[in-house]
């Protein structure tokens, strides 16, 4: 599974590149998805890696992301081990809309900021490998 997050705003952004965030659904600036590795997906997220943060999310930084920040779509309680085991890589291809909550995630900023000036050795945009697990726990 990836988690990509959007860093950058909305302001002069080129029509390709905002179009190609409105189909990951980032659509805002700190807001979360996570998707499965297929090969459109990561070609996408190559065209788009000036504007986001992305990489390898595992499964205890996924069960965070849902308890604290999963909004369900019909009012139910979220049970997130049921919807971690149902989503992950060898099971069923459900979405998170089928399995009962939105699909994206709404973060605050980052508990001692961040840097957006370089790609990932220095700062946090392109692929952050692990590491991102790290950026998202410091942004619930």
């Amino acid at each position: 599974m990836i988690g990509v997050i959007r860093i950058h705003g909305l302001v002069k952004v080129n029509k390709n590149i905002e179009s190609t965030l409105d189909r990951l659904r980032l659509r805002r600036k700190y807001v979360c998805v996570i998707l499965r590795e297929k090969p459109e997906i990561i070609g996408m997220l190559k065209r788009v890696e000036s504007f986001i943060a992305y990489g390898r999310i595992d499964e205890k930084t996924f069960q965070e992301l849902i308890t604290k920040r999963g909004k369900s779509i019909d009012r139910k309680k979220i049970d997130a081990k049921k919807i971690i085991s149902e989503f992950s890589e060898g099971k069923t291809e459900k979405s998170l809309e089928e399995l009962g909550i939105k699909p994206f995630f709404r973060l605050h900023p980052p508990r001692g900021g961040i840097n957006t000036r370089k790609r990932f050795p220095r700062g946090v945009l392109g692929d952050n490998k692990e590491k991102i697990n790290e950026l998202i726990r410091r942004m619930l």
